[in-house]
């Protein structure tokens, strides 16, 4: 069952009326929990639960910080210093490969699906030898305007959420391998109460956020909504929800350039939280940059419609029936974006194209043999799909960092092989 979105509210409430229940959920509330509502807690995760008295209060701490008062005061004080920067980032990346010439393949319709599911295989070999052995994916932080400033490895949360979401279209059981390790990664990153940030020096993010608080639902501070109140408290006047999560001893390097409102951070938002009164002015904000084509400039972090595109129609599936009365409208904005060929740029933007009209229902109207037949024919021998601009600050100058961007073979791949599935699950 979908989880209500108080979850810790629908408890109180219960065990306020229901004396069984309370008496069960005070004897064992892991037990009561999972089967009242169908979900798995994590073993290594106890849960305590506390009856207050008419003569007897509680109060409870949140656990104690991951890092310590150093730590947190080199973060907020570093984000200007070259040194500092390298240490929130790993090895040098290598240069990128350029992409492998796309061949042009015709399948018969009865091998069809077979090819993709060996190239569907052969891509999640690549991904598996990339995955740390955390179950962190690694992305590559690059400059788009000096391609000659270093590249360098990186495995933020963000990622690793993002492209588990995309692997998990696939009943793989190397792919669900690597979701399993990737959740992992994900919840020992998490800080209370059930919130990520991108890098220690950057604020916590309601991206982030959203797309991890999605991977690891069983989690019980995010399936108690523990993280809830704070993304609800960072919404503006209009209720949109901003980018950064702001405490008074956060680092405010990000206050003199922000776009607070990105249509991609309130769909990710909105698939998180769900149909709720609380998102609803997001989702009439969202759905008229869309309606109304304003979608120009409006995204600082993400570098084309597509993008937004995708994670709209993602947001409509897992908050459904949120944003449903755009679903034909946004079924033809995509459509739009096809060039004489029926792609939708690069293979990426091609992948979250596919991905997002099979989300609406509409994949049924591109030629899908196509479709798979590029996918093939651009994937290299090693398995992977090329490096493209994924996500980034396409307007932030850093001075000497320059304009950023991110993306890797491994978060292209994973694009690729969701909408590979989608794509053999269609008749």
């Amino acid at each position: 069952m979908k989880k209500p979105f108080d979850l810790a509210g629908v408890l109180h409430r219960r065990a306020g009326k229901d004396g069984d229940f309370r008496e069960r959920f005070l004897a064992d509330p892991r037990d009561t929990i999972e089967s009242e509502f169908g979900v798995t807690l994590p073993e290594d995760h106890g849960i305590h639960v506390h009856e207050e008295t008419y003569s007897t209060t509680h109060v409870v701490l949140p656990p104690r910080s991951k890092l310590s008062e150093a730590e947190r005061e080199e973060a907020r004080t570093g984000a200007t210093s070259l040194e500092f920067l390298k240490k929130t980032m790993h090895d040098p990346a290598p240069p990128i490969r350029p992409p492998a010439p796309e061949r042009a393949i015709s399948l018969a319709s009865d091998t069809l699906v077979g090819a993709a599911r060996e190239s569907i295989g052969r891509g999640l070999d690549f991904l598996k030898s990339t995955i740390d052995p955390n179950g962190a994916w690694h992305c590559i932080r690059f400059n788009i305007a000096d391609p000659g400033i270093p590249r360098h490895f990186e495995r933020p949360p963000f990622v690793s959420a993002l492209c588990a979401l995309a692997l998990g279209r696939s009943d793989d059981a190397r792919a669900k391998a690597i979701c399993a390790a990737t959740r992992a990664y994900l919840a020992d990153t998490v800080e209370y109460p059930g919130l990520w940030r991108y890098y220690l020096h950057l604020p916590q993010d309601l991206d982030s956020s959203a797309l991890c608080s999605m991977v690891v639902g069983n989690h019980p501070w995010v399936l108690l909504g523990r993280n809830v109140p704070r993304m609800l408290a960072n919404r503006d006047d209009e209720g949109r929800f901003m980018t950064w999560v702001l405490d008074e001893d956060e680092p405010n390097v990000v206050a003199p350039f922000r776009i607070e409102a990105d249509p991609v951070v309130n769909a990710n938002v909105i698939a998180y939280l769900g149909d709720h009164p609380a998102t609803k002015d997001a989702q009439r904000w969202l759905a008229a940059l869309i309606d109304e084509e304003r979608l120009e400039g409006s995204s600082k972090w993400y570098p084309d419609t597509i993008a937004i595109y995708y994670a709209t129609a993602r947001a409509m599936t897992l908050a459904h029936p949120a944003l449903g009365e755009l679903r034909p409208v946004l079924a033809e904005r995509i459509l739009d974006l096809r060039d004489g060929k029926g792609d939708f740029g690069n293979v990426l933007q091609t992948a979250q194209a596919v991905s997002a009209l099979d989300d609406l229902g509409d994949l049924d109207r591109i030629d899908t043999k196509h479709q798979v037949e590029r996918f093939i024919g651009s994937q290299r021998d090693d398995g992977s799909w090329p490096e493209i601009l994924a996500f980034g600050d396409q307007s932030l100058k850093w001075g000497q960092f320059g304009q950023i961007g991110h993306g890797s073979e491994s978060v292209t791949s994973a694009f690729c092989i969701e909408a590979m599935e989608r794509l053999v699950r269609t008749p």
